[in-house]
C-alpha cells in the first residue's frame, strides 16, 4: 500500500445525499395500515413479577426466538395464525390477575396474548405496529388459561 493509503475511512459530508444502503423511514402522508406492517416489539414496560428474571433460561431462548419469527410476519400474519402456535388471542382485561400498569388508559380495549415458549403468553398492548409487551406468563398464573 502506499503511503497515506493506509487506513483511510472514506467519509461523507452531512450535506452529501445518504440514501444509499439505508432504510427510509415511512412517509408521513401516506395511510399506513398497521396489520401489514412487521411487529414492534416494546420491553420497556414489563413487569417484575413477570419479567425475564422469572423465566427459566430456555424459556429466555425461546422469548427470543418468538421474538426473532414474528418479528418476520405482518400483524395481518399473526391474527390469520393458530393462536397457540404463532398466532394470536385477545385477552379481557378484567381477566388479568395482576395489577394493571398505571401508564394503560381507557383506550386499551384489550390485552394480546403471543406464545413464546411452548404455551407460555406474552401478554401486552398493541398501539400502531407496537407490541408493549407487559407480563410473560411462565408459570400461568397471569389469568385463566
Amino acid at each position: 500500500m502506499g503511503k497515506g493509503k493506509k487506513n483511510r475511512i472514506k467519509t461523507s459530508s452531512p450535506n452529501q445525499s445518504q440514501t444509499k444502503g439505508r432504510i427510509a423511514e415511512p412517509s408521513s402522508n401516506k395511510n399506513l395500515h398497521y396489520d401489514d406492517c412487521h411487529p414492534v416489539f416494546c420491553l420497556r414496560y414489563l413487569e417484575d413479577d413477570y419479567g425475564l428474571d422469572k423465566c427459566t433460561r430456555d424459556q429466555q431462548a425461546d422469548f427470543a426466538k418468538a421474538l426473532r419469527k414474528r418479528s418476520q410476519m405482518t400483524w395481518r400474519q399473526i391474527w390469520a395464525a393458530p393462536r397457540h402456535k404463532l398466532g394470536a388471542e385477545k385477552i379481557a382485561i378484567n381477566s388479568i390477575k395482576a395489577q394493571i400498569p398505571q401508564h394503560i388508559t381507557e383506550d386499551i380495549d384489550f390485552f394480546i396474548a403471543l406464545r413464546f415458549s411452548g404455551k407460555a403468553p406474552m401478554v401486552g398492548y398493541r398501539i400502531k405496529d407496537i407490541l408493549r409487551i407487559i407480563w410473560l406468563d411462565s408459570k400461568f398464573t397471569l389469568y385463566e388459561h
